[in-house]
């Protein structure tokens, strides 16, 4: 069994090294995109295991992308671990927990989710 590969998806550059160093860790070959537009363009250039996706990002955010990935049959099966941190500063109904699971995200983090609550996260949706 080769090494699963997780797409990172978060447009902070901080974070993204440190959970990015957390899952190689852990074993797991790590692709990382900065924003939703070029997430969608590596899942379409290498399908990943599972997907670990901010919410609040540039050009599309994460509920766009999850929507768009979990309505093509292709995709519609990599599990998605959506992060947020939105319910601490956002009121709007759009960015609420409720939301993302409609959304159908596998998971729904909170951020800042310790790269160990990722990592639980991820065992459980890929085992």
């Amino acid at each position: 069994m080769g090494k699963k590969t997780i797409l990172l998806v978060d447009d902070e550059p901080d974070l993204t090294i440190v959970l990015k160093h957390n899952l190689q860790m852990e074993g797991y070959d790590v692709e990382v995109a900065y924003n939703g537009v070029e997430a969608i363009e590596k899942v379409k250039a290498k399908i990943p295991d599972a997907i670990v996706l901010d919410v609040m990002m540039p050009e599309k955010d994460g509920f766009e992308v999850c929507s768009e990935l979990k309505n093509d049959e292709k995709y519609e099966d990599i599990p998605i671990i959506m992060l947020t941190a939105v319910s601490d500063h956002v009121s709007s109904t759009q960015y609420s927990h409720a939301h993302g699971m409609d959304m159908e995200a596998d998971d729904y983090l909170a951020k800042p989710a310790s790269p160990e609550q990722i990592i639980e996260s991820l065992k459980s949706l890929l085992d």
